[in-house]
């Protein structure tokens, strides 16, 4: 079995064929409270069928994958075995195998996500990430990755912040800064105040 080519210049082979192939990365929200890094996903849009493209194509197809910063192990270990197999290999890499390598990924990042959740008693994040890691779909946690994953954080964190309002020690700046995170109320503001912002608070 041949070598594969080196990253570095699986690089310059991506940039030389662009615009031949197109490849954009959205992350999912990334949240401060979890231990687990910020998943991305490189969603390959191609302009000529996976079947019809030539091996320079697709090695720059994988490549491009590759160089994504936030490519898991799982992806890795595939994209790499692909690049170093057959130019079949890499076919069925782009057709399926990257699917399933990342459903891989999720699971893991999902997973790490539960811990914290948790150790933190986030009901929602709770019951949504254990019914992913039951359901299995690679479609539906990659979803629950890029978008449900930041709004049912959002929910438990407003859960959080309300409950502050409870104490009746809660100073008046406190209380002021609660009722502005609560009146908001975007996921990420409610994310910051329950991480950062309610230490920032005098009094």
């Amino acid at each position: 079995m041949r070598p594969g080519p080196t990253r570095a210049a699986l690089l310059v082979l991506a940039t030389a064929l662009t615009p031949a192939l197109l490849f954009t990365a959205p992350a999912f929200a990334e949240s401060p409270a979890a231990s687990a890094p910020a998943t991305t996903t490189t969603a390959t849009v191609l302009d000529t069928p996976v079947d019809e493209m030539s091996e320079a194509e697709l090695r720059a197809a994988i490549a491009a994958i590759l160089a994504d910063e936030g490519s898991g192990r799982g992806v890795v270990r595939e994209a790499n075995e692909a690049l170093n197999g057959t130019v079949e290999d890499m076919r069925n890499f782009l057709r399926t195998g990257y699917r399933l390598a990342q459903a891989e990924d999720d699971r893991v990042a999902i997973a790490r996500i539960l811990h914290v959740a948790t150790q933190n008693k986030d009901k929602r994040v709770i019951e949504e990430a254990n019914k992913l890691l039951d359901n299995n779909s690679p479609e539906e946690m990659r979803a629950w990755l890029e978008t449900g994953y930041r709004l049912a954080q959002a929910e438990d964190d407003a859960v959080y912040i309300a409950r502050m309002l409870a104490d009746p020690n809660i100073s008046d700046a406190l209380r002021t800064a609660v009722n502005a995170a609560l009146d908001d109320g975007s996921p990420e503001t409610l994310r910051y105040f329950r991480e950062v912002g309610q230490y920032e608070v005098d009094g």
